[in-house]
């Protein structure tokens, strides 16, 4: 059963909303994508563009053309964080139009568009961290990611295997997840929303569409072997970077793993206060973090906040950081990616052996 959120007293939801649409009215900006944003973009795809080019077509001596195929992952990574994700979320531009082709750039990486939305933008965004309904924090028996699931004999070691793990994410998603969620018609213990005819053919068009760019022609070009040796580095990398970043926003340390009450099916806090509770920042100082992974190192304003572009999570943190401290609620944030790393690294430990 999907829980509920209390009404809060006062609602710091709705105080939080008026302060930022006081910035955005004090200050004139625009709270979507613009020309800093658009800028970004560019340079990712036109960085996924020539290297994809030279890897296929002008393929370099193996030592370097592994290291190109890294570099891809990470740069596969970076258009995930800075284009399609904030299109998804309705925050790359004001035109609809826009923020539909952004979004549309997962399934040119090999994921699907209507999938990520159910399960990101509207189950995690809705309920980070419940235990049975976050998909995110549901890795199976492989791992334990919170008290409230099972524990087994393997989860002892689960802060050393993990890495592989997250390596894995990136291929598993493309090739098994997304058809399983595709034939099963859930997302964990969630049923999708009745997909249209326009759904799956964007679905089936953007699976073949992958497999031509990414496996078909560089096949073709370079061979077998080469191909899966070069791919797998990608997806590897891409899958490490995709991992590492979304886990240090919820399973850290004193990140909290809330359950509705049984008898009222409500959540203890009100949406605003779980998500500050559920989530947790890092390296905001870290321009060069901040510029990659599109914000998401600011994770607290992100989800309080998903339709506002993460060009303006900076500003709007402060103001949520004032919020926190003026209602006593804790606001998590890890001075560097290092510690915030070391702190999940704490955390997976913690559920294994506790």
């Amino acid at each position: 059963m999907i829980p509920k959120f209390p009404a809060g007293s006062p609602s710091i939801h709705s105080i939080l909303k008026s302060r930022v649409q006081e910035y955005f009215d004090t200050t004139g900006v625009e709270r979507r994508g613009y020309t800093k944003l658009y800028m970004k973009a560019i340079v990712l795809i036109a960085l996924l563009a020539v290297v994809y080019v030279h890897l296929v077509f002008f393929t370099p001596i193996w030592y370097l053309g592994l290291l190109e195929c890294a570099f891809l992952g990470i740069v596969i990574s970076g258009v995930g964080f800075n284009v399609m994700h904030d299109g998804s979320h309705g925050s790359f531009s004001g035109n609809k139009k826009l923020n539909a082709f952004a979004a549309w750039s997962l399934d040119f990486l090999g994921g699907n568009a209507f999938m990520w939305n159910m399960k990101h933008c509207m189950i995690h965004h809705s309920f980070t961290n419940v235990d049975g309904v976050d998909d995110d924090i549901n890795v199976g028996i492989l791992m334990r990611m919170n008290e409230h699931q099972k524990k087994f004999l393997m989860h002892r070691f689960q802060h050393w295997y993990f890495w592989f793990l997250y390596m894995l994410l990136y291929v598993a998603w493309i090739f098994y997840t997304d058809y399983k969620k595709y034939f099963s018609g859930m997302i964990g213990s969630v049923p999708i929303k009745k997909m249209s005819f326009k759904d799956h053919l964007a679905f089936w068009s953007g699976k073949v569409l992958h497999a031509a760019v990414y496996m078909v022609i560089p096949i073709m070009s370079v061979g077998f072997l080469p191909w899966f040796i070069g791919f797998m580095t990608m997806g590897m990398v891409a899958g490490l970077v995709l991992s590492i970043v979304f886990q240090l926003a919820h399973t850290v340390d004193s990140t909290e793993f809330p359950l509705a009450d049984i008898d009222s099916n409500k959540l203890p806090d009100e949406f605003a206060i779980h998500q500050i509770k559920t989530t947790a920042n890092f390296a905001t100082h870290n321009k060069f973090i901040s510029w990659m992974v599109g914000g998401l190192n600011f994770q607290i304003e992100h989800h309080l906040f998903p339709k506002i572009s993460h060009v303006h999570y900076p500003a709007i943190s402060r103001i949520v950081r004032n919020v926190c401290k003026e209602f006593n609620i804790p606001y998590l944030e890890y001075p560097t990616m290092g510690k915030a790393i070391l702190a999940h690294v704490s955390h997976l430990k913690k559920m294994g052996t506790s």
